[in-house]
């Protein structure tokens, strides 16, 4: 699918941020711990999502999506892992989180890696390591683009994450949830995803210190058969696409439900950058953990930062809300240098904006200097691969003057549910095209 745009427009009324892909997917793979039924509340219609489900069916389990969003998953008797859905598993990589669930149902298995991955230490060190001190042995064969699984004597642990991340230490937690006794996480992520990860394993039994901290102490259970809801919640990074979208277009919006404990050094920063917005008294999310905000965003004369954008781990700039910043410095006066020191090519799609007018210059894989405001114009670009990049491209197009064609948006449609026609709701003019 295509979306042809015409852009320029000054976009106004409201929106609500949808269910977390991140969490979503933690929450799928999660399900495998459980012998009982799992109910998973308002999941997201994405790609992402319904890849692994494809994958969740080729096995053995019943999963049935309702009206309503919500999501019923029953086990099999008997899992059958010889029938897994390779052309489903090798499309996210997301597959790799079944490592560790899967490693309390079958001794030894293989699991299909996503295509376009390296094999082996580079591409699941984290994992990797971290497992490998719980006794699940992970090795990578290139030849069958598969992992191998060996979970001979699980035991519990002390481990010290050398990188901090998300679905590394969302694997370490579903391993150490059904190991009995107390496994210690140090240096873990305690992004959102995770703290929902957290959130839904004490709904199954497991005990968790330290939720929200990079320490976690888990207390493993010897068995989950329980029937299980489990509340996925707001995606923080869905609702930087909006607040950067309202920043970059010029237009007056409002976001609700946003994840604020999530975005707080994204909207001071925006606020440094002369950024205008109100946010309502906080209140719960579904799980009775995420605290929400509505934000009533507003124009502003648009500046530079007086430092570099660049993130850290929670509670820093996320990850993934670092490229949302690149379009508004397209709109900033000023020189906006966006370091972007954690994915080794990432950056290298930010110039793609070029082609829409914007000035940019970059000072190597990591770091690119961003110049404004500049005008932008139409134009025809292919997606990139990377789901936060094509985003980006997309809010630039809808800034810039005339009309564009973006090509090719399924890494877009991993991620966001019907987000053509939710732009269309604020005045956005943009057409889904086969």
């Amino acid at each position: 699918m295509n979306y042809k745009v015409t852009g320029g427009r000054t976009l106004s009324g409201e929106v609500t941020t949808n269910i977390s892909k991140n969490a979503a997917v933690a929450l799928l793979c999660a399900s495998l711990l459980n012998k009982g039924t799992t109910t998973l509340k308002r999941m997201p219609r994405i790609e992402e999502v319904k890849r692994l489900i494809e994958v969740l069916e080729s096995i053995g389990v019943s999963v049935e999506w309702k009206d309503n969003a919500d999501i019923v998953i029953r086990p099999p008797k008997k899992f059958s892992l010889e029938r897994i859905n390779r052309t489903s598993a090798e499309k996210t990589r997301s597959i790799a989180m079944f490592a560790a669930p899967l490693s309390h149902l079958v001794p030894s298995f293989d699991l299909p890696a996503p295509t376009g991955c390296n094999l082996g230490k580079r591409s699941l060190g984290a994992h990797i390591d971290a497992l490998a001190r719980l006794g699940i042995s992970i090795k990578g064969d290139e030849h069958e683009h598969t992992y191998h699984v060996e979970s001979g004597g699980k035991h519990p642990a002390e481990i010290v994450m050398y990188e901090a991340s998300d679905t590394g230490v969302e694997n370490v937690l579903m391993a150490a949830a059904k190991i009995p006794g107390a496994t210690t996480i140090k240096f873990a992520s305690a992004n959102y995803m995770v703290q929902d990860l957290c959130v839904f394993l004490e709904r199954c039994g497991v005990r968790i210190e330290g939720i929200g901290t990079s320490t976690l102490v888990v207390h493993g259970v010897e068995e989950i058969d329980a029937d299980v809801v489990g509340y996925p919640s707001e995606d923080p990074i869905e609702s930087m696409f909006f607040i950067s979208l309202s920043a970059t277009t010029h237009s007056q919006l409002t976001v609700k439900r946003c994840p604020i404990d999530f975005l707080e050094l994204e909207l001071m920063t925006l606020e440094s950058m002369g950024f205008h917005l109100e946010r309502s008294a906080p209140y719960l999310a579904e799980n009775g953990r995420t605290k929400l905000v509505d934000l009533v965003l507003k124009d502003g004369a648009l500046h530079a930062p007086p430092e570099k954008i660049a993130p850290r781990p929670y509670p820093g700039i996320n990850i993934d809300n670092l490229p949302y910043f690149v379009p508004i410095a397209t709109q900033a006066q000023g020189r906006t240098l966006v370091h972007d020191w954690v994915y080794e090519n990432r950056a290298i799609y930010y110039l793609e904006m070029k082609k829409l007018g914007a000035d940019m210059l970059l000072a190597d894989p990591h770091r690119v200097f961003i110049n404004g405001p500049t005008p932008l114009h139409g134009a025809t670009i292919d997606a990139p691969p990377a789901f936060r990049p094509a985003s980006i491209i997309l809010i630039g197009m809808l800034a810039a003057e005339g009309e564009s064609m973006l090509n090719n948006v399924y890494p877009i449609s991993r991620g966001y549910e019907n987000l053509h026609e939710r732009l269309r709701a604020l005045g956005a003019s943009i057409e889904a095209i086969e």
